[in-house]
């Protein structure tokens, strides 16, 4: 399920309950992920903070649930209790800090952090250490070669990280995958606490 496109102005922001989404630049019929937010995020919050369009895709990568309130209500309640207006800044300062180190991420770490810190970060979006994703589309996500992939996640499974499953991945030594992953991941992880 599609919850924005780009250059649109949207009319709800999402309260992510539970499942994921992924955040994504499209360009010339392709895409990049940026981010992924969870049970501690919401899609759409950068208009809040002054954009007028959304300048992403977001996409339920997994399903579940969501609160949504119009955008007009919700700068109405911000009004009413600066609170929620200082905590939605500060969610949005975190989100910004997640998609420009995914940039970071992608053209200066090798394929293994790359997908070690984003089975992470994935992992605490959604509050989780089961995965339901493929190869297919970690490779989409991450924008690399689908046997690379498989190569890498065959890798981490003889070291004990995770467990394959047909459509799920199971982590199971999460120290060890966060000791694999780049610092973009302490540096993401830490922005959202």
């Amino acid at each position: 399920m599609v919850l924005q496109e780009p250059k649109r102005h949207p009319d709800h922001v999402y309260f992510i309950e539970s499942g994921l989404v992924s955040l994504r630049i499209v360009a010339s019929g392709s895409f990049l992920e940026t981010a992924v937010i969870g049970h501690r995020g919401a899609v759409g919050a950068s208009l809040l903070v002054g954009a007028h369009l959304s300048t992403h895709q977001s996409v339920v990568l997994f399903p579940g649930s969501a609160h949504r309130i119009r955008v007009e209500d919700l700068c109405r309640v911000m009004t009413e209790y600066p609170e929620i207006r200082k905590q939605l800044f500060q969610y949005v300062q975190a989100l910004t800090l997640h998609c420009a180190h995914t940039g970071l991420c992608g053209v200066r770490h090798d394929r293994e952090k790359r997908l070690a810190s984003w089975l992470c970060l994935a992992s605490d979006a959604l509050g989780a250490q089961v995965l339901p994703v493929t190869h297919d589309c970690l490779s989409s996500a991450l924008g690399l070669r689908r046997a690379g992939v498989t190569e890498t996640l065959t890798r981490f499974e003889k070291q004990g990280l995770i467990r394959k499953m047909r459509g799920v991945l199971q982590i199971d030594g999460r120290k060890g995958l966060e000791q694999t992953a780049c610092g973009c991941y302490k540096l993401i992880s830490d922005a959202y606490a």
